[in-house]
């Protein structure tokens, strides 16, 4: 239905003693009209069990950044649900609870989609499927999973997880797994595996046969660069942005981004505000530290910084989360009434990235993703129901209609086809 209106809008012509004059359209019915056509896909959002519930779910404006209420104000069309677990030890009691944890997300996205809102949601498996989903007025959901640490060493369990919906997977997170180093490497310059284990290296060849996106946001520079000397198909970096403008070894640096472009893939811009810009990152992380901190004591929740994570238990990690955007409300109103509060990260700042990577790599190889209720979230995209303000900059920076519904999700639904293109060819079942 929200495609009629692109017939509606994309010429508008007024006739006047028989001369056609055009009538120009100001930035903001531009950018209202362009993000009610393009399919807008963001592809990480993190969830947490607790609010996929028969009493507590997404049909349900929670405090999450992301839900159905949100996604609908927003005109966010598509979300990337995230089987996430974190990193433990490389031990079979290891892997076996953490494949535990992801068994329940998996489980928690498809009630969401076939018991507590399937006239609301539905699960795509395919980009013809995010299109016929879209185009009935639903909001479409998607499922990649970070870190197949919780995968042990059964190669066959990525068969299991592209049966339970995945299309695609990192192979790592923040601490080398069983199948790569990761990006945390960079800290101490210890390696575990020098990129990919022998095991990384099957699984790259397994997610090729099945039709998996293999996504290189949180593997190792050089574990990026072997899987894609390996890779038979084009690869995602589901949410990272641009190294040369803020130097964090979750960004990819000009040399990724090239050999991403020579692959055919295309990274994903990720809206956290620690890689995005630096210096107004800390310079506002600092004045707000003290601010959340009073916010959380006032609720009775416990606050942590995030270079405390790796001490905290899992179920300390989940309550942080999902008490998280309710602790950054509370904080950010508080600092909107401060005349001398710093700037914080924003849109402008968000596209400054896509601006770059465009211009190093060009436009099919550029997305866009949030980290939403896993971090991310910044001034003017703070959570779904605020999309519309990532259109509005874009158009604002003159970016066509076009290359407008390639960086909301054409270019990723052009890999996800190349893909699941070359699985259909040379699967051996």
């Amino acid at each position: 239905m929200k495609y009629l209106h692109y017939f509606a809008f994309f010429s508008i012509l007024v006739s006047c003693n028989e001369q056609k004059i055009e009538v120009s359209e100001s930035e903001e019915t531009i950018a209202k009209r362009i993000h009610e056509i393009v399919i807008t896909i963001d592809t990480h959002a993190d969830i947490n069990i607790r609010n996929f519930t028969d009493s507590v779910n997404y049909a349900q404006r929670l405090e999450t950044q992301v839900n159905l209420p949100k996604m609908k104000e927003g005109g966010l069309d598509v979300a990337w649900f995230i089987v996430y677990t974190g990193q433990d030890s490389l031990t079979d009691s290891g892997y076996a609870k953490a494949s535990e944890n992801a068994m329940d997300k998996f489980s928690a996205i498809h009630r969401l989609c076939e018991e507590y809102a399937p006239d609301d949601i539905g699960l795509a498996l395919t980009s013809e499927d995010v299109r016929r989903i879209a185009a009935s007025g639903k909001k479409v959901a998607m499922i990649g999973v970070e870190n197949a640490y919780p995968i042990g060493e059964d190669l066959s369990l990525f068969d299991a997880y592209h049966k339970k919906g995945a299309r695609y997977i990192s192979l790592s997170h923040n601490g080398h797994s069983q199948f790569s180093d990761s990006n945390t490497g960079e800290a101490d310059s210890l390696w575990l595996h020098n990129g990919l284990s022998e095991l990384g290296k099957s699984a790259v060849k397994e997610m090729n046969r099945l039709g998996i996106m293999i996504d290189i946001s949180h593997p190792s520079k050089e574990a990026m660069k072997q899987m894609v000397a390996l890779s038979k198909t084009p690869i995602i970096a589901s949410h990272s942005s641009a190294r040369a403008l803020c130097d964090h070894s979750r960004n990819l640096d000009d040399e990724q981004l090239k050999l991403l472009k020579k692959n055919g893939g295309v990274v994903q811009t990720v809206a956290f505000s620690s890689y995005l810009n630096t210096e107004k990152h800390e310079t506002h992380a600092a004045f707000m530290k003290t601010i959340y901190k009073k916010c959380a004591d006032s609720l009775g929740i416990e606050w942590y910084e995030r270079s405390q994570f790796a001490t905290l238990s899992d179920a300390q990690k989940e309550a942080f989360m999902e008490n998280y955007p309710r602790v950054l409300d509370l904080g950010k109103a508080k600092a909107r009434k401060m005349d001398n509060a710093p700037a914080a990260v924003d849109v402008g700042d968000f596209v400054n990235h896509i601006d770059y990577m465009v211009d190093l790599i060009g436009i099919d190889h550029v997305g866009i993703s949030s980290d939403f209720d896993g971090g991310g979230g910044i001034e003017g995209w703070t959570d779904a129901s605020e999309t519309l303000n990532v259109t509005r900059e874009l158009v604002k920076r003159g970016y066509t209609e076009g290359e407008i519904a390639k960086l909301w999700g054409g270019n990723l639904l052009r890999v996800l086809d190349a893909v699941q293109s070359y699985a259909a060819k040379n699967s051996t079942n």
